[in-house]
């Protein structure tokens, strides 16, 4: 019988990847001597091609042949806008119409169908979704996440302690595969807190030495007060001094400092595009990986691209996923804004602010929009705050609705409650109910010891 298996080197080398996609000094020296003129030579290139990959794909042809769309429409990025946008209720419906994998995919245009690489979202935004990745599209997700943290600083003796979650869903493995692929860096896979109890993960990253933890802010802000109660010194018993991950809103700077001054850095992707932005050593906003992925921001109401500075949905489209799912104009939900100005280290590539919030978590209480994610880096100014919290809102009778916020505290009196308020009003312009909890009374209701990314709202207004 023949073998008709293929490997996930087959069609490409680290070497062919790394000329789109430098990684090291290679990707300094590009990012800061690139003109706009190359980079969007570059971009048009890619983009062409995974246009010709979106065609044979029954998903796209259906997505764009409903808007009159046909083969030869698109020239290059510039047509971008005549495209239409989907999101993630558009795989899931792709996933129904042609289940288990969809039609988004594209196996249909394959004779003998490439190796897959396949997980699921966590489901922190209702049914965990199917992600499928090809050999090429994945090691090129690897390369970007990896030169980011070795632009960030990532040094080859570090022991990289990762918080991120296993089993069905991307991020640990994804994380994984990119500092064991494209690094020198021990790697620790301890996962969530469910996977590795909080104790146990702290355990180990005295035992190996951790001197960088990559997660989510809210678990490694709780592996730093857990380590105290144990009875060590972040920092000095636990020598970490590089943390990076999805850290939206959070102050980086009091992380960092519960870490004992460990620099903090944020980066932002989502499960099916992997890393879109990612800060760089100077801190200073979001670099958009311009040579890997074509960002829009939004109107989160028209769809149409905001290039202003206001506040929208990002929208990407993923230049080097030319085999398997194919993205174009992804509309990820998150909420973010351009960075005005030039960098100060020379990078040529256009930042944005990050991660703002999710328009589809977005809450409008008496006419303003509020985003709960937003909630807890506002109260870090008050010492008090014990940095864990959850967000209620509600409708009374006469129909108006109200915005509650349940906050951990040291302090819970009603001098800390109407502090915590005046904070809130001051910045989203509305006042808050504020109750006040001891610490871990709200992780019932947030799951931050078995979620990677924590509940912040429950919207009883709609409840029957």
């Amino acid at each position: 019988m023949t073998d008709l298996h293929r490997h996930y080197w087959q069609d490409m080398t680290p070497q062919g990847l790394t000329a789109d996609h430098p990684i090291g000094d290679a990707f300094t020296r590009y990012a800061t001597t690139v003109s706009r003129d190359e980079l969007t030579a570059h971009q048009n290139r890619l983009f062409m091609r995974c246009v010709d990959r979106a065609w044979k794909t029954d998903f796209y042809r259906r997505l764009w042949g409903d808007k009159g769309i046909e083969p030869g429409d698109i020239r290059s990025l510039e047509d971008l806008p005549r495209l239409p946008i989907f999101d993630k209720s558009d795989i899931m419906a792709s996933l129904d119409r042609a289940s288990p994998f969809g039609d988004f995919a594209g196996f249909e245009a394959y004779e003998q169908r490439p190796p897959v690489i396949l997980h699921t979202t966590s489901g922190t935004t209702g049914k965990p979704q199917v992600l499928l990745f090809g050999p090429k599209s994945r090691e090129v997700q690897n390369i970007l996440l990896a030169r980011l943290y070795r632009f960030q600083g990532l040094r080859p003796d570090d022991i990289v302690h990762s918080v991120y979650g296993h089993g069905m869903i991307n991020g640990g493995h994804y994380v994984r595969e990119a500092v064991t692929h494209w690094t020198s860096a021990v790697f620790l896979s301890a996962g969530t807190g469910v996977e590795t109890r909080s104790v146990q993960q702290v355990e180990i990253m005295k035992n190996f030495g951790a001197t960088v933890i990559v997660g989510f802010a809210d678990y490694i802000k709780k592996l730093a007060t857990v380590a105290r109660e144990m009875g060590l010194e972040p920092g000095h018993d636990i020598p970490v001094r590089m943390i990076s991950g999805h850290m939206g809103r959070e102050d980086k700077a009091a992380i960092g400092e519960a870490w004992g001054g460990a620099q903090c850095f944020d980066w932002y992707g989502v499960g099916d595009t992997g890393l879109i932005a990612a800060e760089g050593p100077d801190r200073d906003g979001l670099y958009v990986q311009e040579d890997a992925q074509y960002l829009e921001v939004c109107d989160i109401d028209t769809g149409k691209v905001i290039e202003d500075g206001g506040v929208g949905d990002m929208v990407c489209t993923c230049l080097f996923k030319d085999d398997l799912y194919p993205i174009i104009r992804f509309n990820t939900h998150d909420v973010t804004q351009w960075k005005p100005g030039q960098s100060s280290i020379g990078v040529e590539y256009r930042r944005v602010e990050g991660f703002m919030g999710r328009s589809d978590n977005m809450v409008k209480i008496r006419g303003i929009n509020i985003f709960p994610q937003g909630v807890g880096p506002m109260l870090d100014e008050h010492p008090a705050f014990a940095k864990e919290f959850i967000c209620r809102a509600t409708r009374d009778a006469q129909d108006r609705d109200s915005f509650i916020v349940v906050a951990e505290a040291t302090d819970l009196s009603p001098a800390t409650a109407q502090a915590f308020g005046d904070i809130l009003k001051r910045k989203i312009g509305i006042e808050p109910v504020i109750e006040l909890v001891e610490r871990g009374a709200t992780a019932a209701l947030t799951q931050i010891d078995v979620r990677q990314k924590p509940i912040r709202l429950i919207d009883e207004r709609f409840k029957k």
